[in-house]
C-alpha cells in the first residue's frame, strides 16, 4: 500500500457523486432489484451463477434492519419467480448485529427459512474483526436449529483462521474463503501479501480435507492456479466447489474458468446506497482506491486503448 493509495482513499469523499457512480457502475448492478435481476440473468446466460447482496449495512435502527431483511426476501422471491441461478449474501450488521444480537438472529433465521422453502441458500458475510465471534455464533446457532442451507465466510488474512476451521470442523461448513478486505492490525492479521496467500492456501487445504464445500473467492492468479492444484489433490468434482468473483472484476478470466468446466459464482450488489458502499469499499482498502484511480486516469488519458496497441 503506497502513500499515493492512502492519499486517494482520504480524498474520495470529495469526489463528485457522478464520478463515483461512473467508477462503480461496473461493480454494482444498480439501485433497484430489477437491475440485480437483469445482471444475474446475463451472468446465467454466460454460464455463471450469482449471489445477490443488498447494499445498506450502515443501519441505525431496528426498522432499517427490518427493511433490509424485507428486501432480501424480495430477492429470494424474484430469483424463484424468474428462475435465476442465484442465492443471497448478507452482512450481519445490515440485519442489526451491532444493535441487538437477538434481532439479527431472528431476521436471519426468517431469511434462511424462507430460502430453504425455495431450495435456496444464504451466505453470512464476514465483516471486520470486531464482529467475527458474533458471526460464528450466529452461524452455529442456525445450524443447531437444523438449518443447513446457510454458509459463512472465512478471511485468510486473519491469524485465527486455521483455528476457526478446526473449531467448525464438526459442522463441515459451506465456506466462502477470501483474502479479507478490512484494514486490521498486525497482531491479528497478516500484513504481507505472501503471508496472506499462504494463509489462504493453508485454509483451503484444510477445508477440502474436511469435506467442506468451498467457494474459492479470489482474483489473484497465483491463488487461482494453486487452488486448482489443491482441488486436484483432493479429487474434487465440479459439484463440490466453486470459484467466486466480484461483478466487473476479471470477467475474461471468469469466462476461462467456466469454459474449463469450473463452476463460478459472481457477487452482485445492488441498492440505493451505492455511493456509501463505493466509498466504504475503497476506503477500507486504500490499495484498491489506488488501482481505481489509475484505471480512471488511463481511461481519461487513453480512452481508446491506443497506447496499449489496441484498435
Amino acid at each position: 500500500m503506497t502513500l499515493f493509495d492512502r492519499a486517494i482513499a482520504r480524498t474520495l469523499p470529495a469526489v463528485p457523486r457522478p464520478i463515483v457512480r461512473r467508477i462503480s457502475a461496473r461493480y454494482i448492478a444498480g439501485p433497484e432489484l430489477a437491475d440485480a435481476c437483469r445482471a444475474v440473468r446475463q451472468l446465467n446466460e454466460s454460464g455463471r451463477r450469482a449471489t445477490v447482496a443488498v447494499l445498506g449495512e450502515e443501519i441505525e435502527t431496528a426498522g432499517e434492519a427490518e427493511e433490509i431483511a424485507r428486501l432480501y426476501h424480495d430477492v429470494l422471491e424474484a430469483a424463484e419467480r424468474e428462475e435465476l441461478d442465484a442465492n443471497v449474501s448478507v452482512k450481519p450488521s445490515a440485519l442489526g448485529l451491532l444493535l441487538d444480537f437477538g434481532l439479527c438472529r431472528a431476521l436471519l433465521r426468517e431469511l434462511v427459512e424462507d430460502a430453504a422453502g425455495r431450495s435456496s441458500f444464504v451466505r453470512i458475510d464476514m465483516e471486520d474483526a470486531t464482529t467475527t465471534d458474533d458471526t460464528f455464533r450466529l452461524y452455529r446457532e442456525l445450524r443447531d436449529m437444523g438449518l443447513d442451507n446457510v454458509g459463512l465466510v472465512l478471511q485468510a488474512y486473519l491469524r485465527r483462521t486455521l483455528a476457526d476451521v478446526d473449531a467448525l470442523a464438526d459442522l463441515r461448513p459451506n465456506v466462502r474463503l477470501c483474502k479479507g478486505i478490512y484494514v486490521e492490525p498486525a497482531r491479528i492479521a497478516f500484513q504481507e501479501p505472501d503471508e496472506v496467500r499462504s494463509g489462504f492456501l493453508d485454509a483451503l487445504d484444510r477445508l477440502l480435507a474436511l469435506g467442506s464445500y468451498v467457494g474459492i473467492a479470489t482474483h489473484d492468479e497465483r491463488l487461482i492456479g494453486e487452488s486448482l492444484r489443491l482441488l486436484g489433490k483432493h479429487g474434487r468434482g465440479p459439484d463440490e466447489y466453486e470459484f467466486q468473483m466480484l461483478l466487473g472484476v476479471r470477467p475474461e478470466r471468469a469466462g476461462e474458468l467456466v469454459a474449463d468446466g469450473n463452476p463460478l459464482r459472481v457477487y452482485v450488489p445492488f441498492g440505493r446506497q451505492w455511493y456509501e458502499y463505493s466509498l466504504r469499499r475503497l476506503q477500507e482498502n486504500p490499495a484498491v482506491a489506488g488501482h481505481v484511480a489509475s484505471d480512471v486516469a488511463r481511461r481519461v488519458l487513453d480512452p481508446f486503448g491506443l497506447l496499449r496497441g489496441r484498435r
